[in-house]
């Protein structure tokens, strides 16, 4: 009997007791490939030696100061070195416990900023359909996944969607990348005009969505465009990297191969490995000045906001998941895996899709691979992929509703960033056989 109120009620989870390495063993002696990283979470793998003597030493030090009493030298070289690291212009950090929270801080943030410098009819966003941002209201309301919004629909805030750059199903025949981009960019812009440009805050984005589309990344200039029309109307962009950032596509901040800024970026999940709960937001010079010179706080606040413990393992983990031969081994396995995928299942009757970057790799199912038709979401077949993954040693994250929040699926790959070609192969031949049982059952 358990007292947790567990995510699904009536299964028996396992018991994790033990993870070393890209490995997590149970309670009753199986060992399991962490395939997806949790949630795209554990970058440097369990039980990293450094990030723990890391902890352990701030342990010794202080594990908590309100952060309305003090800051503390670990916090403070936290947000320096992401500053450092940052694409151009985002030079000051908030950070807090998660992602959802991340979210939650920068949409009001971004309404701040307007209400400073004296725009305060500013009240609208716009984001994706089939996106995630969160699970806290405002953070749901900027997610675009029906399935997820539908029973909390009467309590979230107003929000609006545009169409994603989900080139596998959108794409018309002969459209090329750069058409289809713009479109999409028109799409954009029609919206805010609809809106009424001078009354939109922002527009939200992940620049490789993870959890609903299962990483599914942007085509051509999709994102320079996106940059330039929200600069037209001035309209702020928030590109949210809870998922995708901190080196999990193969550059610290995924919007670098973009070629762009936002105003405001998001982190979470591999920020901190997995080994405390943390997230940040970081934010340009002209959001930080608009606070600094107008009211001089930012009128928001958790308990655990900058908690030292929570910076002593980001910070440790940042400069290892930084170093140029992490990276490098991100982008060589991340080549491998898609290379296995192609290989093991690129002609399965029942792969639509394989796409990604870097770690960060999605594999859409279908029913039928000419007509891209999904299988019927009464099979739930994403929790059949799972479940035979987890029976072979592997923990992969398949989701539902890929489509339109009720039909499609896919699985999301996205192991450790130490992972080896060995265990890269390990992964391909795992999944295959969950994909091959799953469609058989």
């Amino acid at each position: 009997m358990t007292r947790i109120l567990h995510r699904s009620i009536g299964g028996r989870l396992p018991a994790a007791v033990a993870g070393q390495g890209v490995f997590i063993t149970d309670k009753d002696g199986r060992s399991y490939i962490d395939g997806s990283g949790g949630a795209a979470v554990s970058c440097l793998g369990h039980g990293h030696p450094e990030v723990m003597a890391a902890m352990r030493a701030q342990m010794d030090r202080i594990a908590y100061a309100h952060t309305s009493f003090f800051t503390t030298d670990v916090a403070e070289e936290l947000a320096e070195r992401l500053v450092g690291l940052a694409p151009e212009g985002l030079d000051y950090v908030y950070l807090v416990s998660g992602g959802s929270e991340a979210v939650e801080a920068a949409m009001k943030m971004a309404r701040q900023y307007f209400v400073e410098i004296g725009q305060p009819q500013r009240r609208h966003f716009i984001a994706r359909r089939q996106s995630y941002h969160g699970n806290t209201l405002g953070a749901l309301a900027a997610g675009g996944n029906a399935w997820r919004r539908a029973q909390f629909q009467p309590i979230l805030p107003e929000t609006h969607h545009v169409s994603p750059c989900y080139a596998y199903r959108d794409q018309k025949d002969g459209e090329t990348p750069e058409a289809y981009a713009a479109r999409l960019a028109d799409e954009l812009e029609a919206k805010i005009l609809e809106l009424g440009a001078e009354e939109v805050i922002a527009f939200v984005a992940e620049p490789v969505v993870g959890a609903t589309l299962g990483a599914v990344g942007p085509v051509a200039d999709y994102f320079a465009r996106i940059r330039r029309i929200c600069d037209k109307y001035g309209v702020l962009l928030i590109l949210d990297e809870v998922m995708c950032g901190m080196g999990r596509t193969g550059t610290m901040f995924a919007c670098e191969q973009e070629g762009i800024s936002p105003d405001l970026v998001t982190i979470a999940k591999g920020l901190g490995g997995g080994y405390q709960p943390i997230g940040a937001v970081l934010l340009s010079e002209k959001i930080y000045r608009a606070f600094a010179e107008g009211s001089g706080l930012f009128q928001h606040g958790h308990t655990y906001i900058c908690h030292p413990m929570a910076a002593a393992a980001a910070n440790k983990v940042v400069e290892l998941i930084s170093q140029p031969q992490m990276l490098e081994n991100v982008r060589l396995m991340g080549e491998r895996l898609q290379a296995g995928l192609d290989a093991r299942l690129g002609q399965h009757p029942h792969v639509g899709d394989i796409r990604g970057r870097g770690l960060f790799r999605g594999i859409e199912i279908v029913a039928d691979k000419e007509t891209k038709a999904p299988f019927d979401p009464a099979l739930k077949m994403h929790a059949r992929i799972k479940k035979e993954a987890m029976a072979r040693g592997l923990m992969s994250y398949p989701m539902g509703g890929t489509i339109d929040g009720r039909l499609g699926d896919h699985v999301l790959l996205a192991p450790p960033y130490i992972i080896t070609p060995e265990e890269i192969d390990q992964i391909v031949e795992r999944i295959g056989g969950a994909i091959d049982a799953a469609v058989k059952g």
